[in-house]
Formats: C-alpha cells, structure tokens, sequence
C-alpha cells in the first residue's frame, strides 16, 4: 500500500451519432463496455422505436451480450495485459460484431471477438459487488465532473483505518489465473489494479461542448444502467430525469433480466418467444446525470437510492 499511486491515463472515446462518448479506460471495462453497446446499435436506429419497447429491448440485449463476452476475455489493468482498446472500439470491428445481431431472436451466449492486436486469453469469472457510489458536478465555469467510487462489498474489508473504510477490491480480479490452460487478463498480480465495472461518462456535441455527463453504482450492472440513460436522451429525447426513470434492463452474456415492479415486466413472454432466458428481480441503479440544454443545465438523480437534483 506504501507503494501505491494514483495514475492519470487518457480517456476512451467512442463516436455515437453525432456525438462524441468517453469514459473511464482500463482497468475499468465501463467506457469500452458503454462505448461497443451504443456503436453496435447505432445502425439499428433506435430512435424509431418507442423507449423500451420489446425490439430496442432484445436489440439492447443482444449488443450488451456481445460487449461483455469482450469485456471477460480482455478487460484488465494495460499496465500488465496488452489490452486491444483500439481494436475493440475500431469502426470495422463494431460493425463486423453488429452484424451477429439479429432482430428477430435471442443469438445465445455469445463469444469474444478478435481485434487487432488481441491476445489468446481465457474468460474471467470475477465476483463483483454492488455497493459502489457516484455524482456528477458541473460548475458555473463549466467545470464538470463524473465521478465513480467503490468499497466493493457493503462495508468493504470491513476494516476501518484513519475513519476510512477500507475496501475489498480483491473480488473484482478473476478468482482463477488460469482457464483451459489460458491465462485469464484479469488474473491477481503484486500491484495490479483490478477490473471494474466503474462508468463515469461525458457525452460532447460536436464542436466538443459539453451534452451529458452520467453513471452509476451497481457492479456490473453499471455499464447497462449507463447506456440505456443515454439512449433514452440522445435517441429518445427524454430527459435525464425521464432516462434514468426508465425500467431497468440487463444481459451480461447470460440471461435477459427486467426490473421486478415495474412495466417493463410484461415483456418477458415475448422476449422468451425470441429466445431469452428471462429473469424479474430488483435491479438497483443509483444513477446520476446532467444535460446541458439550451435553457441551462438539467439535472437528474435515480429515484431507486438516495439522492437529489440540486444546483445554485
């Protein structure tokens, strides 16, 4: 710990319409994640379907499974694995990946692709935890900010040091280094820093001002919650509020789940007709997200946790 520093790296950023999408870079898997689901359907047009409706549900889905059969096999600290960032956020590979998608049924579990400059690996079976926090800040200099924190269990290593409480970030590295004879990228290593989920993200028009800045706590989880927010305001025109308001919908590769208590709820007959193992559970987001618009800044905070719009 006496050896450990914060390191500055450069962000990942992805094109999305006509906007420009960032996020946090590896060892997290979120801006690469966030950035894959929205570039895979961004030919799909979403903006002609009404929000969360059963076909930008399954094609949400199907883009989510193909991000995170990526995220297993690649994501981990760049500082120990060659990680193919740009190979995995490249415009032919996103379309080629694209392609697997098909409108009418579920396409199963899917599989790592190969992009450039990728390494034969093997799939990562971490543990991750829910108890992460975020905000986002835009000041009246335009400052903003997008921040994402984590203890990663609910009291962390459940050892408190100076006031602080330390966390257990240990679960968040893969608990085999070695699969099928293949090592796993995200492998325990003296110093390493483990994959996260964290997705801190600013979305920039095209003259890079500021559009949106959004994220979430809910482990893994938060790379859906993060991109179906900013689906809802850049292809739905909702607002932030509205967006984040949206029932939840996940598939991390394995099986489509909806927010339990919700409208939402009433697609899992038809997402089963297209192939989905369907699951209903609470699904926890605690996003946080800001819009500039014309008329000012617009806030908005998940009505799942704690949490309030405010400014000043």
């Amino acid at each position: 710990m006496k050896k450990y520093q914060a390191i500055e790296r450069a962000s990942v950023c992805g094109p999305y319409h006509e906007y420009k999408v960032c996020g946090m870079p590896p060892p997290s898997s979120g801006g690469i994640s966030v950035i894959q689901i929205l570039a895979q359907l961004e030919s799909f047009n979403l903006s002609q379907y009404p929000a969360n409706s059963l076909t930008a549900v399954h094609l949400f889905t199907q883009s989510s499974k193909l991000a995170f059969a990526d995220r297993s096999m690649y994501a981990a600290d760049s500082d120990f694995v060659s990680v193919p960032v740009s190979g995995l956020l490249a415009k032919d590979y996103l379309a080629e990946r694209a392609k697997l998608i098909d409108k009418e049924k579920d396409m199963g579990r899917a599989f790592a692709g190969k992009p450039e400059q990728s390494l034969a690996l093997a799939n990562d079976n971490a543990i991750e935890r829910p108890s992460t926090t975020h905000l986002v800040v835009v000041d009246k200099f335009g400052n903003a900010v997008s921040m994402t924190s984590s203890i990663e269990n609910g009291f962390g290593s459940a050892l408190m040091v100076q006031g602080f409480i330390l966390n257990n970030q240990l679960t968040d590295f893969s608990l085999a280094p070695k699969r099928d004879g293949k090592l796993v990228a995200n492998r325990v290593e003296p110093n390493k820093r483990p994959r996260s989920s964290m997705s801190p993200m600013m979305v920039f028009n095209a003259d890079n001002s500021l559009r949106l800045i959004v994220g979430s706590p809910g482990g893994s989880r938060i790379i859906n919650y993060v991109a179906q927010t900013i689906i809802g305001v850049l292809d739905w025109q909702l607002t932030i509020q509205q967006a984040i308001n949206l029932p939840n919908v996940t598939n991390r590769n394995y099986v489509t789940t909806l927010e339990q208590g919700t409208e939402i709820e009433g697609l899992k007959a038809a997402l089963e007709k297209k192939g989905h193992t369907v699951k209903v559970r609470p699904l926890n987001s605690g996003l946080h997200g800001i819009e500039v618009t014309k008329s000012g800044l617009v806030g908005g905070a998940d009505p799942r946790r704690e949490g309030l719009p405010l400014g000043r």
